[in-house]
């Protein structure tokens, strides 16, 4: 796989940060987006280094998945550096604290829908002329809400997540015939950044149960390293804690 491209979204922290990092490790070739330049120079950093003996190299390319109008842009920066996107991991995410049918609000509402759902669709369909080119794989990073019910995630996350069953379904069932491969990857409780956006923000103790990024990262990779005639439709990683 040394030498395929990557494009990682969320790629800023969390288990973009660590899924960019574990494939420049192998020598593929990583574009990084997210919204913050600063943190995704921090990724390249560590991206680089993870992947000097291997020839992985990074790219920076900041975006906002939810600006759909600038997602062609993006994903022609890297076609402009390596002149192709071999592989997705979609890995951007939103929540809000408020997320329940009492005192959740319709712009909040959208705009979780719009990073988690529609900004997948948006990349995707950007790559997509140059995934059918290479038999590319698209993984994208939902969660266990989007697998089964979790009540405390929300009505817009849970709502969001689960819809990207469909959206892997459909790339599935319509892009075999290209090598097209996607695979629903529904991690459960993660120990990152993110947990900040819930109501109760778990502690110390909590979070020493929970996957770590690396451990998602991993599992990013044992689909990107399968071979061509295997397609892994979904996939579930927990903690042994999960409930």
């Amino acid at each position: 796989m040394s030498g395929r491209v990557v494009w990682v979204t969320g790629a800023g922290s969390g288990m973009g940060r660590a899924a960019a990092v574990a494939a420049a490790r192998t020598g593929r070739r990583v574009a990084l987006s997210g919204r913050r330049r600063e943190a995704l120079e921090e990724t390249a950093s560590l991206a680089a280094e993870a992947g000097r003996d291997a020839g992985g190299e990074t790219l920076v390319v900041p975006l906002d998945v939810a600006d759909a109008g600038a997602v062609p842009g993006a994903a022609a920066l890297v076609r402009e550096r390596w002149g192709r996107v071999d592989d997705l991991v979609l890995a951007a995410g939103l929540n809000q604290p408020r997320r329940a049918w009492a005192d959740q609000d319709l712009a909040g509402f959208s705009d979780v829908v719009t990073t988690n759902l529609t900004g997948v669709v948006a990349v995707v369909d950007a790559a997509l002329p140059d995934l059918r080119a290479s038999g590319g794989q698209v993984v994208v990073v939902s969660s266990y809400s989007g697998w089964r019910f979790s009540p405390g995630a929300g009505v817009a996350y849970s709502s969001s997540k689960t819809a990207l069953t469909m959206v892997c379904q459909t790339l599935n069932a319509q892009e075999a015939r290209h090598g097209v491969r996607a695979c629903h990857l529904c991690p459960g409780d993660v120990d990152t950044d993110f947990l900040g956006f819930r109501p109760q923000v778990p502690d110390e103790a909590a979070r020493a149960v929970m996957l770590t990024p690396d451990d998602v990262a991993r599992t990013v990779l044992f689909v990107l390293d399968s071979p061509a005639h295997v397609r892994i439709d979904e996939l579930v990683v927990s903690p042994v804690s999960q409930t």
